[in-house]
């Protein structure tokens, strides 16, 4: 597993992955490269006078060594530091990642990147790779991308994971349905039901107004379930059986 997968958190995605261009190993090695083509020169020179035993020749050779292991030396730690540097974009942010032993890992949200300026040389266009500097409303995070492979592709994922970030945070969320538990089964039978409430007394109910009232409140009462509908209709026509 690549360091930087262990940065992420829960819910974090890998969206795009980068390198610099070979170029940039290439340069921050030029000085081990010389090394080596000055120890082989050197070399040549001293299988040439291989007959003199001086003691120039001798000190030619112990410097041809010292060139060659301190060049082939250099070299392998370019190609570490160049495996080393990484630059990932996340559904959430965008991370540089350098170091060999001691790993150092900057980040950027995506919320806060204002805007990417990418720039492209004739060299970079032919061999493709690009400068990408980001601005964000942060001073620390990460900055500048320096010979980035594929830097206008990388600039396209940014600005997409950015803007699939401003949608998600835009879209509604909905408390969960909560779902009324089942009543318990039971093996007991059914409680009876309740009985309905008795109608009002009507003995005295003998006007239109009194039995308007009446008739209401046995509507109401039908309403809430307390009596049935023929209940109902048969205290209606004895109500209106009293006018």
């Amino acid at each position: 597993m690549a360091y930087v997968d262990g940065l992420l958190a829960d819910g974090e995605r890998v969206v795009r992955r980068a390198r610099q261009h070979w170029f940039v190993m290439v340069w921050d090695s030029r000085w081990a490269v010389a090394a080596i083509i000055l120890a082989v020169v050197a070399g040549i020179v001293r299988l040439l006078n291989m007959n003199d035993s001086g003691i120039l020749m001798t000190i030619l050779g112990w410097v041809v060594l010292a060139l060659l292991v301190i060049g082939l030396a250099s070299l392998a730690w370019g190609w570490l530091r160049y495996q080393s540097t990484n630059f990932v974009i996340t559904s959430r942010r965008i991370i540089q990642v350098t170091g060999v032993v001691n790993k150092r890992a900057s980040d950027s949200s995506l919320e806060m990147i204002n805007d990417a300026i990418l720039t492209e040389s004739l060299l970079g266009r032919i061999f493709g790779f690009g400068d990408l500097e980001v601005l964000t409303a942060s001073e620390v995070g990460v900055e500048k991308l320096r010979m980035l492979t594929d830097a206008a592709e990388f600039k396209k994922a940014m600005l997409d994971a950015k803007h699939e970030l401003g949608l998600e945070a835009m879209r509604p969320t909905m408390p969960p349905i909560r779902a009324e538990a089942p009543a318990p089964a039971t093996s007991q039978a059914p409680a009876p039901a309740a009985a309905p409430a008795a109608p009002p007394h009507t003995s005295q109910i003998d006007t239109p107004e009194a039995v308007a009232d009446a008739m209401a409140r046995l509507g109401e009462l039908r309403d809430k379930g307390l009596i049935t509908p023929a209940e109902f209709e048969a205290k209606k026509q004895e109500l209106l059986g009293r006018l």
